[in-house]
């Protein structure tokens, strides 16, 4: 059966929605932010295609076409918006009055219409542009989106041909063809399509990006844009981009000199001022090839009269900064702005205090490395033939006090720091005795007994059995992780509480007690003796033995119920970090990258790290990211429990100016 539905014009004020259409239960779906791109063509182009129309209480009920009149009012609402008005008259086709297929054809009407390739969307914003002579920002107006958004999928249409035949035919996958549009030149595209294709490999994105390196440089690139100037000052060829910041720098030849060129000067600087002998540049810090040269450490020098008062004030200036940061008010930008000037100041103090010697100024020198989109200058490096070595040592270089070098990055906790890391660990064993409820009360009864019932001294000093809950002390427990406080709360929230009953005698509360069932009564033995855990660090096998072999038997990993953060990274030195990063976590490359960054954006770089882990790391990084905490607070980790805190320096005895 064909159906013909008669042409008509309708004015746009005599328009109503039709019960029938199918998208009448998805309002959303005509909300003026869904419809801003089909508003904008048609005040460009016009109604490209007429509304299906029924005749409907005197008016004309929109069956199909919904989007469009949605489109249409929202013109005529728009006063900026020519040529539209309620009275303006729109093409439509008419459907009888007694059709009974009006769902049929409003369901015809949104399902039969097939979503446009992507390729051909691509393909057509460029056909706009080369054949219709459309500038990007008039075609932006038309389908009511931005310049960028066009000029983006232009670039995609603009991509050789044969690899755009390629995706058509399902050869390579839409996002490998787009890869090719990160260099403009449609000669260089084909080359590498070529040459990957002769490999006889699946073809991949990331080796598309890969290759197209080698055959330049973009602009937006940290090294395109610091070597720009220059390289175009010297004819460097340009292959250009509709996005400006996808242009490349063809000659990667002459970016590499002119980008060496300026890590020169910049190491001649840096040596000219510190007095080595010395300076020599690399694009890249090559770690394998710097494994054997030495390095030179400044040492301990006696300060002038202007250096020890210029000291002074710095210590005085660290006190008032510790008093400060001890304010519980301060936001997280302020915070970190005090502890960014606590560093600023520690490396002044030290750089007055510090010097090199003349016979290793005489021997050692700077190189300059691009790192993390700038220039790194890296000091004190004594070549393989000048190096010194020490017995038992390859290719190290005493300091200039006979004493072995000290480590810049060796972490040592101070007083505090270590205080509040005791606090966190006890609360993450509080945790893991409510998670394990039987036995946590076979611990604490046979604490009970043995103390009252053996001779000698208590049989553990870790948890307080004297019906007391344990206060926890910390500077700053509103910033610790709470993965502990969320599983006590948990474990809390299932304790059968039903004797706990104020109103009634302690003889009638005890007798209810009584009746609960054992494991009822083991949740509530567990959780009251989690609540008194000691401050802690690891245990001493020979100390305690019963809780060293405890722990290890209910908290195996402290990770489960503790998560390094910000707070804890905060108190950490900008040393310290990388050197976790580095060292502990397998991520050098990181490490580097981020040593010319402010403590802040590491401290945030570990935070994301530690609470989801990339998705770029390697199984054996993620896996030390897993299991990373400070070694004291390992179960079975460092002997602390007695340690004593980091020895103080002679600099200011300022517990910010240690931590920070």
């Amino acid at each position: 059966m064909t159906t013909s539905f008669a042409p008509l014009t309708v004015a746009i004020g005599d328009l109503v929605p039709h019960p029938a259409n199918v998208r009448s239960n998805a309002p959303e779906t005509y909300d003026p932010e869904n419809i801003a791109h089909l508003k904008a063509s048609i005040a460009v182009l016009g109604l490209l295609q007429p509304l299906l129309v029924q005749k409907l209480d005197g008016k004309y009920a929109v069956l199909a076409g919904g989007r469009r009149h949605a489109a249409l009012k929202e013109l005529i609402a728009d006063k900026a918006a020519k040529g539209f008005t309620a009275k303006t008259k729109v093409d439509c086709r008419l459907v009888p009055e007694d059709c009974d297929i009006t769902t049929a054809l409003s369901l015809a009407e949104n399902i039969t219409q097939a979503p446009m390739n992507a390729i051909d969307e691509f393909e057509a914003f460029a056909r706009m542009m080369e054949v219709d002579g459309q500038m990007p920002e008039t075609i932006a107006k038309t389908f009511g989106t931005t310049v960028a958004a066009v000029k983006g999928r232009l670039r995609y249409g603009l991509i050789h041909p044969d690899i755009r035949a390629a995706a058509r035919a399902k050869t390579i996958t839409l996002d490998t063809m787009k890869a090719f549009a990160e260099h403009p030149s449609q000669k260089v595209q084909r080359e590498v399509y070529e040459a990957l294709t002769k490999e006889d490999s699946y073809l991949q994105a990331y080796t598309v990006r890969q290759a197209l390196k080698s055959r330049g440089v973009q602009v937006s690139d940290d090294i395109g844009a610091f070597v720009r100037a220059d390289y175009e000052a010297r004819g460097g060829a340009v292959a250009a981009d509709l996005l400006e910041e996808h242009s490349v720098l063809e000659d990667a030849a002459l970016v590499e000199t002119i980008l060496l060129e300026k890590l020169g000067v910049a190491a001649e600087e840096a040596r000219a001022k510190l007095g080595f002998a010395w300076a020599d540049a690399m694009v890249r810090y090559d770690y394998a090839t710097m494994a054997d040269y030495g390095r030179v450490y400044p040492g301990p020098i006696e300060p002038d009269e202007a250096a020890q008062k210029r000291i002074d004030e710095i210590t005085a200036e660290l006190e008032q900064l510790q008093l400060e940061m001890e304010d519980e008010g301060l936001d997280d930008g302020a915070y970190n702005a005090l502890y960014d000037r606590v560093d600023a100041l520690e490396e002044e103090a030290r750089d007055l205090q510090e010097a090199y010697s003349a016979e290793d100024l005489a021997r050692s020198g700077v190189i300059a490395s691009w790192q993390g989109g700038q220039i790194t200058i890296h000091v004190g490096l004594v070549r393989p033939e000048d190096t010194v070595k020490e017995e038992g040592a390859r290719g190290s270089s005493a300091s200039p006090t006979g004493e072995e070098a000290p480590d810049a990055g060796e972490i040592t906790y101070p007083a505090s720091l270590a205080e509040d890391l005791k606090t966190e660990r006890a609360m993450a064993l509080g945790a893991a005795m409510a998670l394990h409820p039987e036995a946590t009360l076979d611990l604490t009864l046979f604490k009970l007994v043995s103390d009252v019932l053996a001779s000698g001294m208590s049989v553990t000093q870790a948890i307080k059995i004297d019906a007391r809950k344990e206060y926890r002390n910390h500077a700053k427990m509103d910033e610790i992780d709470e993965t502990s406080l969320a599983q006590v709360a948990a474990a809390h929230d299932v304790l059968d509480l039903s004797w706990l009953d104020d109103t009634r005698p302690p003889a009638d509360q005890f007798a209810a007690f009584r009746a609960l069932e054992a494991g009822e009564k083991a949740k509530l033995v567990a959780y009251a003796t989690a609540s008194t855990t000691q401050s802690c660090f690891a245990r001493d096998r020979q100390r305690d033995s019963l809780m060293h072999a405890f722990e290890i038997e209910i908290m195996p990993d402290i990770r489960a119920h503790w998560t390094p953060n910000a707070a804890l990274f905060n108190r950490f030195k900008k040393a310290w970090l990388l050197k976790i990063l580095g060292e502990d976590l397998g991520l050098a490359q990181e490490a580097v990258t981020l040593a010319s960054s402010s403590k802040k954006e590491i401290v945030a770089f570990c935070d994301k790290l530690f609470a989801e882990p990339f998705a770029t790391l390697t199984d054996a990084q993620r896996a030390a990211v897993a299991a990373w905490c400070p070694p004291m607070m390992q179960t079975a980790g460092v002997v602390c429990d007695e340690a004593e805190p980091a020895s103080e320096s002679p600099e200011p005895d300022s517990e910010v100016a240690q931590a920070a």
